[in-house]
């Protein structure tokens, strides 16, 4: 059975996917979640990357996504999910995974910004102007109330804030300042954020630079906040920007309260996603069920 994203667009909900990440998170850092580390296929020829990502968290499957940097026409990242019976390993569905990557990596952010972002934050600054910009401008809405909007991009930030009634700003470094959540959103490879314009009390949430040598963030930053992710191995493994600073726990940690996130209104809060497979499993597996009470499929 073959879902397309016309399909898994109408099936699905950004409430549904931040509601079930908290869990799934949780369930990761406590050791019910079986998964690698994403393996990684360079197609240097053409600039690419292939990544298999498959986990078994009650549910069983595997994304395999393909990152394309340069893409301006389609989507940087384009993705298929395939779920299977755990009880008999017989494929259950195929579906498109572009939208589901989407919406996984913004609703995990969005754990993130209730579980370390002060309560009363209110103003957000968005670098980037993709997929990812808009996907996170929706979560993140759903977490805080917010009252003022930036966004930064080298491209497209007029247009998205046409589109979305935020606020374009001519510099990354505008954009930032006085901000009380920073997104970073970008296929930059060198940094585009810098430590020292963020204000006490700052969380943020990076996305971009997940490769080893990609980062997105100064070293500025690095010292100034304190570091959570969603995978210690992932994280290591395959961001440039977390191998620049240190741990202090998985974002699943937080949520079983194993340890503290925020400890004062005055620190700097840091997520750093890699996204993992079991945020697209279970995202998947809301697909389908939603699918099968629908008689969709």
């Amino acid at each position: 059975m073959l879902l397309d994203e016309d399909a898994v667009r109408r099936l699905i909900r950004m409430e549904d996917v931040i509601d079930a990440m908290g869990p799934a998170l949780a369930d990761f850092s406590s050791g019910k979640v079986v998964q690698p580390v994403r393996s990684v296929v360079p197609v240097a020829e053409h600039g690419g990357f292939l990544g298999v990502m498959p986990a078994y968290a009650g549910s069983l499957g595997v994304k395999l996504v393909t990152f394309y940097p340069g893409n301006t026409e389609i989507p940087t990242h384009l993705a298929t999910i395939m779920l299977f019976s755990p009880e008999t390993g017989e494929p259950l569905v195929t579906m498109d995974g572009t939208l589901i990557t989407e919406m996984r990596t913004a609703a995990a952010s969005a754990v993130a910004t209730n579980l370390l972002a002060r309560e009363d934050s209110s103003i957000l600054a968005i670098l980037g102007s993709g997929v990812q910009a808009r996907s996170h401008l929706q979560a993140l809405r759903l977490v805080r109330p917010l009252h003022e909007v930036r966004v930064w991009s080298p491209h497209g930030a007029q247009a998205f804030a046409r589109e979305h009634n935020v606020r374009a700003t001519d510099t990354a470094e505008e954009a930032v300042r006085g901000a009380d959540i920073v997104v970073t959103v970008t296929s930059s490879t060198a940094p585009v954020l810098k430590g020292e314009w963020l204000s006490p009390g700052t969380h943020i949430n990076a996305v971009g630079a997940t490769r080893p040598t990609w980062r997105e963030l100064d070293d500025t930053t690095m010292q100034r906040a304190r570091l959570y992710v969603d995978s210690r191995d992932a994280g290591q493994a395959e961001s440039g920007d977390v191998q620049a600073g240190t741990i202090v726990a998985e974002l699943g940690e937080v949520a079983l309260d194993r340890t503290r996130g925020r400890q004062s209104p005055e620190e700097i809060t840091l997520f750093k996603s890699v996204g993992i497979a079991v945020e697209d499993v279970v995202t998947a597996q809301l697909v389908y069920d939603r699918a099968i009470e629908d008689r969709a499929i």
